[in-house]
């Protein structure tokens, strides 16, 4: 990737920093990125409760996501918002327009592959006139702590139909599969892990530009193994750790790797970006807060203000003195990109067999 050589001008002290490859896929390169998007994130929060929800595709699909994941996974992001903004919208619930911030994740804490949406949502949303509600149940209680948003059975049952809806517009989907799901309940986890509106920021910071695995997780790498680290949540939780060929740890990783120009962190709703500047305002003038504008850190800001590292600082001396001297020049060219692209937009027949 190449890199430069920095010395320092007071002590002599020498020292090389090699350049981030910038792959959303690698463990080593997501800090600043992620403290950017959750710097931005801040400037949005409004102070009402946020919940935590969950939408989650059965096992049965896996063979449709793992042959054409952008298929899949997009209609995993449509469908659950509309679900969403089908019982927000709903006078009975809500009658409001709402908001979601959603993250893909695609694994398990084995590496298989268990696709599912990350969602945060307000406790509430603004209604035709201009004013912030909070959910139907809560106002007839007069209480304006919220401890749920809509019934998370019902949300489940509309969930599944919409997602079949959405994917039969991209896959043929086999009846061997679609009739297995349509039989099953599927599940939505909803519920409102937040104290205050300062909590949700560090919450999203766990979901957000995660891997499959980082590497604090991996124990040993060698003879062809590779051993790491994973938590057994049937098992109470219990830390455990498993041993795989380098193969097939390296097959369960790739399961995870996103399709080129995938977004796998998408804003609905008062929080869309189309909408931000006009009703997440309108929500923020409701709470008298200021109000919402673009902001664009650069990584030295975000190295200095909330990683409390110092750029230009020399570990020797502790002077900010560092200044490059040499730049050294990648020694491997550009990935073909191409390889890496879909097949064109079409409707799709799938071999389940294969």
């Amino acid at each position: 990737m190449g890199g430069h050589k920095k010395e320092c001008s007071q002590c002599g002290h020498a020292q090389i920093s090699y350049n981030s490859c910038r792959n959303r896929h690698c463990p080593k390169c997501q800090a600043i990125a992620r403290q950017r998007w959750i710097k931005e994130r801040e400037a949005e929060l409004l102070h009402v409760p946020y919940f935590h929800i969950v939408f989650t595709l059965p096992h049965e699909l896996n063979v449709l996501a793992k042959q054409q994941p952008k298929a899949v996974y997009n209609a995993l992001f449509r469908a659950s918002w509309q679900t969403l903004q089908q019982f927000a919208l709903d006078p009975k619930h809500l009658g409001a327009k709402t908001g979601m911030t959603a993250v893909l994740h695609t694994w398990g804490q084995q590496l298989a592959l268990h696709p599912h949406l990350h969602c945060i949502v307000p406790g509430g949303g603004i209604d035709p006139k201009g004013n912030w509600v909070l959910p139907l149940k809560s106002r007839k209680k007069a209480r304006r702590k919220v401890k749920y948003l809509f019934p998370t059975k019902a949300m489940g049952n509309v969930y599944r139909a919409k997602f079949m809806v959405e994917l039969r517009k991209e896959l043929q989907i086999p009846p061997s599969i679609a009739n297995v799901v349509m039989q099953k309940q599927w599940v939505i986890y909803a519920k409102r892990p937040f104290l205050g509106p300062q909590q949700v920021i560090e919450y999203l910071g766990r979901y957000t530009h995660k891997i499959a695995i980082s590497n604090h997780r991996l124990l040993d790498v060698g003879q062809g193994k590779v051993t790491f680290r994973y938590k057994d949540y049937a098992d109470s939780s219990t830390n455990k750790t498993m041993t795989l060929q380098a193969t097939e740890f390296i097959r369960r990783f790739c399961l995870h790797v996103l399709p080129h120009g995938f977004v796998r962190m998408r804003h609905y709703g008062i929080l869309a970006s189309k909408n931000k500047a006009k009703e997440l305002n309108i929500a923020k003038a409701f709470f008298g807060l200021q109000p919402w504008k673009k902001q664009q850190l650069s990584w030295q800001e975000i190295a200095q203000k909330l990683l409390h590292i110092q750029p230009h600082q020399c570990p020797n001396c502790k002077t900010n003195t560092l200044k490059i001297t040499q730049v050294i020049e990648p020694q491997r060219q550009r990935a073909c990109t191409n390889l890496l692209r879909g097949p064109p937009a079409q409707k799709i027949i799938l071999n389940v067999d294969r």
